[in-house]
């Protein structure tokens, strides 16, 4: 089992717990990314940068994806491949996506672009709250918990 980032737009201190993370269960963590981005030097953790472009790092983590694999992404359609492909997905405010909530998820964020294109402003997502970044570790934790288990 491998942790995949859907680099580019995941907040700092969410990378952060991941970095800790990877190194406390000896989890391959793999940032993708279109630019270089800081890490620490681990065994477990490496870089994959991609090209520029529309859903380029997106495309590569469902291309190198394996069933059991674990996505930090927010971006749903992301998720939707990810769930569809056997692996699982966390958004960095602490909601795992799965097949019971993914299709709702869709929907809404279709709703919303449709909203957008119409000239409606519907905001963009509020800054990462301390009770979302302790969400997504709990989940974190209780993943790869549940995961080392079945070793």
């Amino acid at each position: 089992m491998q942790i995949w980032v859907d680099a580019d737009a995941c907040p700092k201190a969410i990378k952060e717990v991941l970095f800790r993370a990877a190194e406390r269960t000896k989890t391959p963590l793999i940032l993708v990314a279109n630019q270089t981005l800081n890490a620490p030097k681990s065994a477990f953790i490496r870089m994959l940068r991609v090209n520029r472009g529309f859903d380029v790092a997106d495309n590569e983590i469902v291309k190198q994806l394996t069933p059991g694999d674990l996505v930090i992404t927010s971006d749903i359609p992301l998720a939707a491949e990810v769930i569809a492909k056997g692996g699982h997905a966390l958004n960095p405010r602490g909601e795992l996506y799965d097949k019971g909530t993914i299709g709702s998820r869709l929907n809404m964020r279709d709703f919303l672009d449709t909203m957008r294109a119409s000239g409606e402003h519907t905001g963009g997502p509020a800054p990462l709250s301390q009770s979302e970044r302790r969400a997504f570790a709990n989940h974190l934790d209780r993943f790869l918990m549940a995961k080392t288990q079945r070793r």
